[in-house]
């Protein structure tokens, strides 16, 4: 399932691979890595293995689940299909509380007690999907982990997941896709090395060549 995902990724262009021109992210840190889950959405073959990656991952991890919960916003699309295939409620939790009506911050019911998967598109420090874990503890959820599509395995998002008691399980993670995409001709061997000391120390730019 990790190669397929990875070689659906890059031939849709949602993860974008360009070491030798760097991305800028919002934070200034330089990335020779782009990643665009969304993309996914419009392509219906990589949606369905998509979104069947994610039932099968959920069913197999977390076979208690109750519900499932999207990160807002891009988890919320692959909650729902992945919540149809499965035969589950689903809902979303916002980034913060809506400042009209009732002022909610979890859409959709979700009871106390209820076990709950989060579903994330990706995961890079682990930030917004942590939060969405700990917003779901304080309504009462019984959170029993994370799946994503994929996952950078940045140790600062690892940590904040070991940190939060919980686990994520990506369809698909860097080391991989970069075999991938090596086998496929989207970067050259050699390049590989690039991404990987990105990946292991953001800040430090000594990969850029």
């Amino acid at each position: 399932m990790e190669k397929q995902i990875a070689h659906d990724l890059l031939s849709i262009k949602a993860v974008f691979l360009r070491p030798e021109e760097p991305f800028t992210w919002a934070s200034g840190i330089k990335s020779p890595i782009y990643c665009d889950n969304r993309l996914t959405l419009t392509a219906v073959e990589v949606r369905n293995h998509v979104e069947q990656g994610l039932a099968e991952t959920i069913k197999r991890e977390y076979p208690e689940v109750e519900v499932l919960m999207g990160t807002s916003t891009a988890g919320i699309a692959h909650a729902a299909i992945t919540a149809t295939i499965l035969g589950l409620p689903m809902g979303y939790v916002r980034s913060s509380s809506k400042d009209h009506g009732r002022g909610n911050q979890i859409e959709g019911r979700l009871e106390k007690g209820q076990k709950v998967v989060v579903v994330e598109d990706l995961i890079s420090t682990g930030g917004s999907c942590i939060d969405v874990v700990n917003v779901l503890r304080e309504a009462g959820a019984d959170v029993l982990g994370i799946v994503s599509i994929f996952t950078y395995g940045m140790q600062k998002g690892l940590d904040k997941i070991a940190n939060a008691k919980t686990t994520n399980h990506s369809l698909c993670n860097l080391d991989v896709l970069l075999d991938v995409a090596a086998e496929e001709g989207y970067i050259k061997p050699e390049q590989k090395e690039q991404i990987i000391k990105f990946r292991n120390n953001p800040s430090d730019e000594s990969w850029i060549k």
